[in-house]
């Protein structure tokens, strides 16, 4: 919004800095931080007076869990609303890529909101049905796949980009929307998965989403796509002012949710940055980087069907619960060993998801 100042500039004075997606990027941050010391504490206790008794805990859980009784849940509106008053106040809202990121942050928001809803107010950990879930995930999912799909150069629409390899592209032609759709709805279930621990999914989130966002900003940039050899995709850029709302959102999100939380982020921030990362690789044509960069998540994820499928085939278990940081809890390890090491992971994979750029 606040972009259109730039328009009041002459040159050389303070209005000619919201031209810039590297300042309003910054601005972006710290107003959404600061969003979050201010409003943290007041919806804490707020969510605490409605709650009541807080998130259920599972029955079948670590022992260790069940001191957290009473921890309100809900904390991803924290989050998305940081998120929201900064990324509209400082992006360019004529740029659509913005608003297909937002569209699923908001989409997958509302998700997650009802079941933790149904979760809170039942007193279960059952909440909504996964396949009502799953459905308005797909639904949501195919509207930003095809919208992307239709922004994205003629060159480049319905193209997977295949990374490290020089200017390769697979044809995917309308198959790139149900591709689209899995990396999105993968992407948001895959984080969900991993929110079991105090403060171990929004760091990772946050890695990975600087990572995103770095990428965004390059490939949004021909001076530099022609350089490192990369596929350009106009306007991307603006993305950057997103993801630096979701760092800033989530730094103040952290402060509360450190151990021993005081808050959880909950399936409403959960499910909604899962999807915005989704989202963020399909529209810069980074799919396959996803998965390094997200590799934590992928393997959240892929330790719950291992688990599952192993069971349901042998009556057997693989891990001594999953997804798998409840394994390495049943192991002995302490929760804040479990989240630090977990974030040292994601910061290697995101290192390794940036090298992909420069790699041709």
């Amino acid at each position: 919004m606040l972009y259109w100042l730039s328009g009041l500039s002459e040159g050389g004075d303070l209005f000619n800095l919201f031209r810039y997606i590297t300042f309003r990027a910054g601005a972006a941050f710290f107003t959404a931080l600061i969003f979050g010391f201010i409003f943290g504490r007041p919806l804490i206790n707020y969510l605490r007076r409605v709650q009541k008794k807080g998130q259920p805990i599972r029955d079948d859980g670590p022992e260790g869990h069940f001191v957290k009784a009473g921890t309100p849940t809900m904390g991803g509106i924290l989050i998305l609303s940081a998120l929201f008053f900064s990324t509209l106040l400082w992006a360019r809202l004529d740029n659509a890529y913005v608003w297909i990121v937002l569209l699923v942050t908001a989409g997958y928001a509302a998700i997650g909101f009802a079941d933790d809803y149904a979760k809170v107010s039942k007193q279960n950990t059952k909440g909504v049905s996964g396949r009502k879930r799953m459905a308005m995930g797909l639904a949501l999912a195919l509207v930003a796949s095809a919208w992307a799909m239709w922004l994205h150069p003629d060159d480049l629409s319905g193209q997977l980009a295949l990374p490290v390899l020089k200017d390769a592209l697979l044809n995917l032609s309308l198959a790139f929307i149900p591709f689209g759709m899995l990396v999105i709805v993968g992407s948001a279930n895959a984080v969900n998965l991993t929110d079991g621990l105090d403060g171990l999914a929004i760091m990772p989130v946050m890695i990975a989403a600087g990572t995103l966002g770095v990428i965004a900003y390059t490939v949004g940039r021909v001076d530099f796509t022609d350089y490192l050899g990369v596929h350009h995709v106009p306007g991307t850029g603006e993305i950057l002012i997103f993801v630096s709302a979701l760092i800033g959102g989530g730094l103040g999100f952290l402060w509360y949710n450190a151990p021993p939380a005081a808050v959880f982020m909950g399936d409403t921030g959960s499910l909604a940055l899962g999807g915005a990362l989704g989202a963020i690789a399909v529209v810069t044509k980074h799919e396959i980087v996803l998965a390094v960069v997200g590799g934590l998540f992928v393997v959240e994820a892929l330790s719950v069907i291992i688990q599952v499928a192993y069971f349901k085939r042998t009556g057997r278990r693989v891990f001594l619960m999953a997804p798998i940081h409840h394994h390495f809890e049943k192991k002995g390890w302490a929760e804040p060993q479990i989240v630090i090491r977990f974030w040292i992971i994601s910061l290697i994979l995101a290192l390794i998801g940036l090298a992909t750029l420069k790699l041709r």
